[in-house]
C-alpha cells in the first residue's frame, strides 16, 4: 500500500514538473515582462521615510499663512492631490521631504515667507500572507513589522503550518529575493536569526508540512469519489423523502 502511494506521489510530481516546464513563457514574453517592469507605478521604503501612494492622504501647515494651515488632501488615482492656489499637484512617489521641497518651489510665487511641513497618513501600504493562515491576502503595513509578528498576525494553523520553512519573497521582475526563514526555531529555542523586518509590498509563504501535503494529495485523489458518493445520497435522501411523502399521502387517503 505504502509502495503504490509513493508511485502515486511520484507520478503527480512528474506531471506538475511536466505542466510547468510547458507553462513557461517563452523569451521574448519574459524579456518583455522584465523591461516592462510589471507592478506598482510609486514604490518606496517607507520605513527609510514615508512616501505617498495611492489613497494615502497628505496634510501640509505652514507656520507663516493661514491659508495653508492644515490643508488635507487624498492621492488620486493619477497621483495627485488638489490644492489651493495651486489646483491639481502630481505627489505619489514622492517622500516627505520631497513633497515639502515641491510645494516651497510651487508656492513661491504666491507667497512672501514659506515653512512648508507635510504629514502623511498611510492608508495603502501592504504586505501579503497566504498558506496555512486563517488570515490570508492583503494586509495593512503598519510599518515596524517583524516575520514572527506577521505570522503569528495571520493566525497559522496549528495542525498543518510548518514555521520551519516559512517563505518570504520580495518580488522583482529582474532580481528577485526569496529566502526561507526557520521560524520554529526561534519559538524552540528563542534565536530571534530569523525574525527579519517585513518591507511593504513583502509576500509571505506559510507552506504546510510533510504530513498535510499528503493529505491534502489524497484528498484531491479522491476528491471525483466523494462528489460521485455525495450526489448518490442526497439522490438517495430525496427519493426516500419523496417516497415516505407519498406513502403518508396513501395512508390518509384511506382513512
Amino acid at each position: 500500500m505504502l509502495q503504490h502511494l509513493l508511485k502515486i506521489l511520484s507520478l503527480a510530481v512528474l506531471l506538475q514538473a511536466v505542466v510547468a516546464c510547458n507553462s513557461a513563457p517563452d523569451k521574448r514574453t519574459l524579456q518583455y515582462l522584465n523591461t516592462q517592469g510589471f507592478g506598482n507605478r510609486y514604490s518606496g521604503n517607507a520605513e527609510e521615510e514615508n512616501w505617498l501612494a495611492i489613497g494615502d492622504q497628505l496634510e501640509i501647515n505652514d507656520s507663516f499663512n493661514d491659508d495653508l494651515k492644515g490643508v488635507a488632501a487624498t492621492v488620486d488615482i493619477d497621483g495627485t492631490v488638489v490644492l489651493p492656489e495651486l489646483g491639481a499637484v502630481r505627489v505619489a512617489g514622492l517622500t516627505r521631504t520631497g513633497v515639502e521641497a515641491l510645494l516651497m518651489e510651487k508656492y513661491s510665487p504666491y507667497y512672501d515667507q514659506l515653512d512648508i511641513k507635510a504629514r502623511i497618513t498611510t492608508r495603502n501600504k501592504k504586505y501579503f500572507v497566504f498558506g496555512e493562515v486563517s488570515a490570508q491576502g492583503e494586509q495593512p503595513f503598519p510599518g515596524d513589522l517583524t516575520l514572527f509578528q506577521a505570522v503569528t498576525k495571520a493566525n497559522p494553523n496549528a495542525s498543518t503550518a510548518n514555521l520551519g520553512r516559512v517563505r518570504l519573497i520580495r518580488a522583482d521582475p529582474k532580481d528577485p529575493f526569496v529566502q526561507t526563514y526557520d521560524l520554529g526555531d526561534m519559538v524552540s529555542h528563542g534565536y530571534s536569526t530569523f525574525n527579519v523586518l517585513v518591507q511593504e509590498d513583502d509576500i509571505i509563504y506559510v507552506p504546510p508540512t510533510l504530513m498535510a501535503e499528503v493529505g491534502y494529495f489524497i484528498d484531491t485523489l479522491i476528491f471525483p469519489a466523494k462528489q460521485v458518493l455525495t450526489s448518490l445520497s442526497t439522490a438517495i435522501f430525496s427519493l426516500s423523502f419523496f417516497t415516505g411523502s407519498g406513502a403518508f399521502r396513501n395512508q390518509q387517503s384511506i382513512f
